[in-house]
């Protein structure tokens, strides 16, 4: 009578197979971190907004603009401007982390295929 071992065969780890699981793991943390600075961007994107809504409603000609932790009276026609240079920016920024994340997803995708092509059962590459 013979014995069976486990569900599966054992399958050698190369050096590549190797490189790919880290670079899987880099990959996912730096998912990771995107969601966390897509979500403080899009944060920052809102005050902007709220902040310009604001300066639409008053009726002042010298508003108080905050730069680091201090206030200045400025213009108010200057801190439309800067306000809106300011929106721009963070919405750049928060397309380019966008598209930053759909290539990270793509990657991984990409070496799930391979790594599970491989590994089968013998890997788990989900999240709990």
């Amino acid at each position: 009578m013979q014995q069976q071992k486990g569900s599966g065969s054992e399958v050698e780890v190369t050096w590549e197979d190797q490189l790919n699981i880290n670079k899987f793991g880099r990959l996912n943390n730096r998912f990771h971190e995107l969601e966390d600075e897509i979500k403080i961007a899009k944060e920052n994107n809102e005050s902007l907004e709220d902040a310009s809504n604001e300066l639409i409603l008053s009726e002042e000609d010298i508003v108080r603009f905050q730069i680091g932790e201090i206030f200045a009276h400025m213009p108010r026609e200057q801190v439309e401007s800067k306000l809106e240079i300011m929106k721009e920016n963070s919405s750049k920024e928060l397309e380019k982390l966008g598209e930053e994340k759909v290539s990270v997803l793509a990657q991984m995708a990409h070496l799930k295929k391979v790594l599970y092509g491989k590994f089968k059962d013998s890997i788990n590459l989900e999240e709990d």
